[in-house]
């Protein structure tokens, strides 16, 4: 067996009491909580980046192909979506779908408002999985094989201005020359809290309502959203479609449309890790302390130790052996207080949020085990490698004068 590690179990078990005990506490109780606290922010900062995005992809998917325009209209210039692309794009295994969509400006004019409003057209292809979870109220627009569907999806945000409810009808004005106008039976209402980006402007509708409007063919569209198998490889297959489609159509992803949300959530990824910094500082400074309590408490049995033969090396690893053995307690109390939690947070919601100021209704925790795994790993070693610097205090003891030491 180890010598280090043998002596340092022996004093382990001799620490029952007494100050040593104390201080093995508090050094326990620090690592457990910053490593609680590590895992609280990471899951939590997770969960609130995947409530944001997926709320933004499952309305406009991961990218979008549509044609190179010289305007800031809201309305697309038309494109052909019967090409050997759309039908066959898939072949790669990087895309898991595709939907065509268009969009026109308006008015929704009640007894007692007039509201502007972009409506979106979408198609039988439309991923109505995805976006259910933005459905609150009221069911999504039935798309008929012939003609175009007269009904519409509202926001919550829309529907409280308009004082609209689930089976309402609306007058949508639309801006072209000669304007025109349609009525539409409100059938769901939907709610993002990306009040700035979708509530506050869209309604849903058919798309073949807007090619009639726009006296298009069944063909063409305003552009085409894509969804992606692996989000993190966004930029790859964004590259791959933009080599494959015609020069005059153009790929971009919908993060650069939304940039300022998806640099804000980025914002938020470098607090986090500097709070991750700050804790594992905190927890360095206790436990370069606490070591060297330790070490002057054990001051004679060093000087004994020397006397008898034994090399700074081995005395050093006594308390690096006792170190760890404190971290792993440590990481241990971490893991069921920041997971127990988390666990509580996500089963019950115990935390609620202003959806106007968050853009969710309750704290989100978001699961990522090699995070977590990350996190321990990360705590372990570094805290373990500071370990090293108090012990150097070691070599300086005379066994003497550790002997006599009172």
């Amino acid at each position: 067996m180890n010598l280090s590690y043998f002596i340092s179990k022996r004093i382990s078990r001799q620490a029952g009491e007494g100050f040593s005990s104390t201080i093995h506490k508090i050094a326990v109780a620090s690592i457990g909580i910053g490593l609680a606290a590590a895992i609280i922010s990471f899951l939590i900062m997770r969960g609130f980046q995947d409530t944001v995005k997926n709320k933004i992809y499952s309305f406009s998917g991961h990218l979008l192909i549509n044609r190179f325009a010289m305007n800031n209209s809201v309305e697309e210039t038309p494109m052909d979506i019967t090409d050997e692309l759309y039908k066959n794009f898939n072949r790669s295994g990087l895309v898991r779908h595709m939907q065509e969509y268009a969009h026109k400006a308006g008015l929704i004019k009640t007894d007692e408002e007039v509201l502007g409003v972009v409506l979106k057209g979408v198609g039988k292809s439309f991923d109505t999985l995805s976006f259910h979870t933005n459905m609150i109220e009221g069911r999504f627009i039935h798309l008929p094989d012939s003609g175009y569907a007269n009904e519409v999806v509202l926001s919550k945000t829309i529907a409280n201005k308009l004082n609209l409810d689930v089976g309402d009808q609306v007058i949508v004005h639309f801006f072209q020359n000669p304007p025109r106008f349609r009525r539409l039976r409100v059938t769901g209402i939907y709610e993002t809290n990306l009040s700035e980006y979708f509530d506050g402007k869209i309604i849903l509708g058919d798309i073949r309502l807007i090619a009639r409007l726009n006296d298009w063919a069944d063909s063409v569209a305003g552009g085409i959203e894509v969804f992606v198998n692996d989000v993190s490889r966004i930029d790859e297959v964004g590259y791959a479609l933009g080599e494959q489609i015609d020069f005059d159509l153009n790929v971009y992803a919908v993060k650069d449309k939304y940039i300022q949300v998806f640099e804000w959530l980025h914002l938020l990824s470098r607090q986090v890790n500097i709070l991750l910094a700050i804790i594992l500082s905190v927890v360095c400074v206790n436990m370069i302390s606490i070591i060297l309590i330790l070490v002057m408490e054990r001051t004679q049995m060093i000087g004994m130790l020397k006397a008898l033969g034994a090399t700074d090396k081995v005395v050093r690893w006594v308390f690096v052996h006792s170190g760890i053995q404190l971290i792993v307690k440590g990481l241990a109390m971490g893991n069921i207080i920041g997971l127990g939690f988390c666990f509580l947070q996500d089963w019950f919601k115990l935390i609620p949020l202003d959806p106007k100021d968050y853009y969710m209704s309750f704290v989100p925790i978001s699961w990522d085990w090699p995070l977590v795994l990350s996190l321990n790993v990360l705590t372990f070693i570094v805290v373990a490698v500071v370990l090293l610097l108090p012990t150097t205090i070691v070599t300086r003891i005379s066994p003497i004068k550790a002997i006599r030491f009172d």
